[in-house]
């Protein structure tokens, strides 16, 4: 029914089931990646957009609660305040005035970023940084955030190695990306509904059928993470993740150039 409904295979579906699940579980693993999962791996049989628009639901949904369940929720807010204005605004800019998701620079574009990410991830270099730079340095990572998911999709790139090296604990780090995220998400959702962009894809009823559906599988998954935290190394998984993004958006980038 929900094929019929979409206007998709099977195929697809159970395919775009199966991703989910994984980016889920990536997200109940180490509490980020299920739009960098989701949308480079959706990428493969959905166009950049289609991705990022079928997972708007779900990544605001799982974001909100990692921020609001943290333990400064107002804190953490006033002290990236002016990070969140400069992430809207990159977000916008990007998507709006560089062509975001829909131009053909967006698959190369999103290959750079995660064979990026994937590369920090896997690199034994301590990040730091000191406080006395965090006043400036924090509107120009959000500004530059902001474009990264403009044109991509995906926020990762650099807050979140700009958040690890400010030294905070881990509660803290996570709620920051939470918040990071749940900003990025939004500005984003208005992009896609834009009718420059893609047609407004966002606002397609089968592309909004699919982000509602994709709920069910994506906390599916983050209970998958959940237990195999527990259970897993975090060393072995982050090197596996990294690996993977790594090879991912290697592959992205070349076909992106073809």
């Amino acid at each position: 029914m929900l094929a019929s409904a979409a206007g998709l295979p099977i195929g697809v579906l159970a395919a775009g089931f199966a991703v989910l699940v994984l980016a889920g579980m990536v997200k109940g693993l180490i509490g980020m990646g299920l739009p960098t999962v989701g949308i480079g791996l959706l990428s493969l049989f959905l166009t950049p957009a289609e991705a990022a628009a079928v997972l708007i639901l779900p990544a605001t949904v799982t974001n909100l609660w990692q921020y609001f369940t943290g333990p400064n929720v107002a804190g953490t807010a006033r002290r990236f305040g002016a990070m969140m204005v400069t992430v809207v605004l990159g977000t916008l800019a990007g998507g709006l005035l560089l062509g975001g998701l829909a131009s053909p620079a967006a698959v190369p574009a999103l290959g750079a970023t995660l064979l990026l990410y994937g590369a920090l991830g896997l690199s034994a270099i301590p990040l730091r940084l000191p406080a006395r730079l965090e006043p400036w340095l924090s509107p120009l990572m959000g500004l530059l955030t902001g474009l990264v998911t403009g044109t991509t999709g995906v926020s990762v790139m650099p807050s979140a190695p700009y958040l690890q090296a400010l030294g905070l604990n881990r509660d803290d780090l996570v709620q920051a990306l939470g918040l990071t995220f749940t900003v990025s998400t939004f500005a984003l959702a208005a992009v896609l509904a834009s009718p420059g962009e893609g047609g407004a894809v966002l606002t397609d009823p089968k592309v909004a059928l699919a982000s509602v559906a994709a709920l069910a599988p994506a906390f599916l998954g983050m209970e998958l993470g959940r237990r195999i935290r527990l259970a897993v190394s975090p060393l072995v998984f982050r090197r596996v993740f990294f690996a993977g993004l790594a090879l991912l958006g290697a592959y992205m980038l070349a076909r992106g150039f073809r």
